[in-house]
């Protein structure tokens, strides 16, 4: 089934991606919306990076922006495509604006991360070797320095602690952090400049530039 990946370069999306295409999904499109600021389905930061991510699969890429998402989707539908993938978890509100467009456009709209456990789905970034790190957090438990942190054992043991402290979503699913993929297998992302914006309670890494690479270089 000839199928389009929504990716925002973060971790979710990712996973869903290429789990998609181990499961024999036909995905050769990777589709990035630029968001609104403060958008409520789109993750915001690094959101024109996501390229790279994209490459790391394999996969062409084309961004479109947020209010013009119906119409790029309905042009690919005219073309052939015939599932979106994407990367909810638990967001119902995420999920049901999906699975309405899907039934609009006759498209059907797979989620293969959608209720697992988070703490799997994490786990399950550290055995594929997909490396993340943290780029914009906004909730009580997380902190400046959590910004451009990788995705680790330790990180999962630290936001699990978090999480029974002041009830974190471990995986960032209600809007607690946002990560980018930086690593998979030998494809690397080596960021060269980037800034930090914080304003007391939340703030983003933004990433300026970056060296695409095998790992080794």
């Amino acid at each position: 089934m000839k199928s389009v990946a929504l990716m925002s370069g973060g971790k979710d999306s990712f996973l869903s991606a290429l789990t998609a295409m181990e499961q024999g999904f036909d995905v050769d499109l990777s589709l990035t919306v630029i968001p609104q600021e403060d958008s409520f389905m789109y993750h915001v930061p690094n959101a024109a990076m996501a390229s790279y991510t994209a490459k790391m699969l394999g996969l062409n890429w084309q961004k479109v922006s947020e209010e013009n998402v119906r119409q790029s989707l309905e042009r690919l539908a005219q073309d052939g495509y015939r599932a979106i993938i994407a990367g909810a978890i638990a967001s119902s509100y995420q999920k049901t604006r999906l699975e309405s467009l899907c039934t609009d456009l006759h498209m059907c709209l797979y989620t293969p991360l959608w209720q697992v456990d988070q703490e799997m789905i994490l786990r399950e970034l550290l055995l594929r070797d997909i490396h993340a790190i943290i780029v914009s957090v906004s909730a009580e438990g997380m902190e400046e320095k959590d910004l451009g942190r990788e995705i680790d054992h330790e990180f999962i043991r630290e936001i699990k602690d978090r999480s029974r402290k002041v009830g974190l979503n471990i995986s960032g699913e209600g809007g607690e952090y946002e990560s980018f993929v930086i690593r998979f297998m030998k494809d690397n992302l080596r960021i060269v400049s980037s800034e930090t914006q914080w304003n007391g309670q939340s703030g983003h890494m933004i990433i300026k530039e970056v060296q695409y690479g095998p790992e080794d270089q």
